[in-house]
């Protein structure tokens, strides 16, 4: 078990899961607050860094593309406060975070983790139902059905239709912009069949923002949204393949034997000796990694 505890939150690495939990200082985003504490399996990550500064550094992790909803709906928008894969680490607390680092890096080595894109979400996108109003409306969605209810900064020619509740499985996708000097932002649900271009303030599927403090909540209407519609990535549905016969007795095949622990990792660290020999990982790598397959034995 890794771990490094500051004022910014807490992290946690059990060998599977990375588990980020924010704190409770003043300079903590409202969006991570509201989020809550994140479970992210090792297989959704592609690399971990540390930058270190004179007085703070930070941890950041890079997840692989596709593997959160979050991340695909704000499309790398969202800004420091409100980034839940960020830790602000004070600087005498670098090696503890260097330690994590080494713990995060040793168990993609080991699990052979790819960094490239998923074609399914590898997290769930935030919890429901959900209800959040900033702007000109107040959006909910249970996972079902997205309503927009508008208030009085609503304009009046997109207020008159009243609310508005649109299907999730009518929905094609979701824009998310955040509000950026003069330029307002918002949400927008893209209906199938039903591209616009009018802007926000006129789009009875879209809420306008002005960069108020609780905006950053609409991501994660956006999140959860995204992560009940179909993976972007996700290939083309192929057809079901016809069953093998089963056997004369009518009983289905005994599975076959299961891998035995202990060989797999014989196996590893042979593997492990003939990156290091081709020079793919150097000798530090290759000692880090060695010495944890040891434990594991």
């Amino acid at each position: 078990m890794a771990e490094i505890i500051q004022k910014d939150g807490t992290w946690t690495f059990d060998g599977e899961t990375l588990r980020l939990t924010p704190g409770r200082d003043k300079n903590v985003g409202l969006l991570r607050r509201t989020l809550g504490e994140l479970a992210v399996p090792l297989e959704a990550l592609a690399g971990i860094s540390l930058e270190q500064g004179k007085r703070s550094g930070r941890l950041r992790l890079r997840l692989r593309d596709g593997a959160d909803p979050l991340l695909h709906a704000t499309g790398g928008r969202l800004t420091e406060p409100h980034d839940p894969y960020q830790l602000i680490v004070e600087s005498d607390r670098y090696g503890v975070a260097e330690y994590f680092t080494e713990e995060v890096r040793t168990a993609l080595l080991l699990e052979q983790i790819p960094s490239g894109p998923v074609t399914a979400y590898l997290l769930p996108g935030p919890p429901l139902p959900l209800s959040v109003s900033p702007g000109d409306g107040t959006v909910s969605f249970d996972g079902e059905r997205v309503r927009l209810e508008w208030n009085w900064k609503t304009e009046d020619a997109k207020a008159a239709a009243g609310p508005r509740t649109l299907a999730a499985a009518d929905l094609e996708g979701v824009d998310w912009q955040p509000a950026a000097g003069l330029e307002n932002g918002h949400l927008r649900f893209l209906v199938r069949h039903a591209p616009t271009k009018v802007p926000a303030k006129y789009d009875p599927n879209a809420v306008e923002l002005w960069g108020f403090k609780k905006d950053p909540l609409m991501a994660l209407v956006a999140a959860a949204v995204q992560a009940r519609l179909p993976h972007p990535s996700a290939p083309a549905a192929a057809p079901a393949l016809e069953a093998p016969p089963a056997p004369e007795s009518g009983r289905p095949a005994p599975p076959g034997p299961a891998e035995d622990d202990h060989d797999a990792l014989l196996r590893r660290l042979r593997e492990l000796g003939e990156l290091h020999r081709s020079g793919v990982l150097t000798d530090e790598e290759f000692t880090l990694a060695k010495q944890a397959i040891l434990k594991r034995m």
